[in-house]
């Protein structure tokens, strides 16, 4: 898949800020290691549903309002039903809704329903030198880049989801958009050239959340913005929960702050301004089972009669956004 990257290294190549030409020489490396197929058994044949897309005609682009690519005139009904065939070979679809060539992915997160929230508090995006971490299928970057981004790179270590972005991609040409298989830590230290990053869901994740403050401060440029999205507790400075088992059933969850915390934690790794924006309690209706999302999902992990509570008993998923600067 190196050859969908052309452009990127390209452009990175012929970047005048020294550390993106570094990065151009690494990155060949560093994606072939993400996408190596020894460590992903079915990476071949989402590989395979991607390289067997048609070729169409692309009439309409939308991907400032939401994510619409093309409509059903645009290619013979043979072509609309492959399509939709080797879109569907893809399943779990997570990030979206998405529609291409009037086949609509109904994923399981209404994504949108969060962009609209964060949106209006954002730094205007217009040409802005965009990064998403932990991006997933890229909903987002493309949501950015209709907002203006100059430039929008997502990065994500998940080979489902770059295969995902680049079904999407075939048919939006070669825009300045791209998402790699790589994690934070494989960026480039002390990148200093982003003017906003983004990192919406990925916090709670991470075992350090230190760590991945100051990972992220190191992306952004001197007046660069911080977009980022957490699960956090109700509660006062200092608190924060740190599950001993599973939260709603991920067993990946380390600390939930209040937000209080959160902006705290973010003053000391040397964010300036640190705010939040918006406080939302995620319903079943914004994530949930759907025909591309076939398994188990926000209200299996709730409980069964109290949905207030996670089936583990700790508090029903809030998620804050927080801006804060450089």
């Amino acid at each position: 898949m190196l050859s969908y990257y052309q452009s990127l290294l390209n452009a990175l190549q012929n970047s005048d800020i020294p550390v993106f030409q570094q990065w151009a020489q690494q990155l060949p490396t560093d994606i072939k290691k993400g996408l190596c197929e020894k460590r992903y058994g079915d990476l071949a044949q989402w590989r395979q549903a991607l390289e067997q897309l048609p070729s169409t005609q692309t009439s309409v682009i939308d991907l400032e309002n939401k994510v619409r690519i093309g409509v059903q005139s645009d290619c013979n009904a043979d072509d609309h039903q492959h399509i939709e065939q080797l879109l569907k070979h893809l399943i779990p679809w997570r990030k979206g809704p998405i529609t291409i060539h009037d086949i609509h992915i109904d994923t399981e997160w209404h994504s949108d329903w969060k962009w609209d929230r964060v949106l209006p508090h954002l730094t205007p995006l217009k040409n802005r030198q965009i990064l998403d971490v932990g991006c997933g299928n890229g909903y987002h970057c493309l949501r950015a880049y209709g907002a203006g981004a100059k430039q929008v790179i997502g990065i994500d270590p998940s080979p489902r989801f770059i295969v995902q972005f680049y079904m999407m991609k075939h048919f939006l040409g070669d825009i300045p958009v791209d998402v790699l298989p790589i994690g934070i830590e494989s960026l480039p230290n002390d990148l200093l050239s982003f003017d906003t990053t983004f990192s919406m869901g990925v916090l709670y994740h991470r075992r350090s959340p230190m760590d991945h403050l100051r990972e992220l401060k190191a992306t952004l440029k001197p007046g660069g913005q911080l977009v980022l999205e957490t699960l956090i507790i109700e509660g006062k400075l200092g608190e924060v929960l740190v599950p001993e088992g599973r939260y709603a059933m991920m067993n990946n969850v380390w600390f939930l702050p209040s937000a209080d915390t959160l902006i705290s934690w973010l003053r000391k790794c040397g964010f300036k301004n640190p705010r939040l924006v918006d406080a939302n309690i995620t319903s079943t209706e914004e994530q949930r089972a759907t025909q591309w999302m076939k398994f188990h999902s926000l209200s299996d992990f709730l409980d069964s009669e109290d949905p207030t509570k996670t089936a583990e008993g700790h508090p029903a998923p809030l998620r804050g956004v927080f801006l804060a600067e450089v």
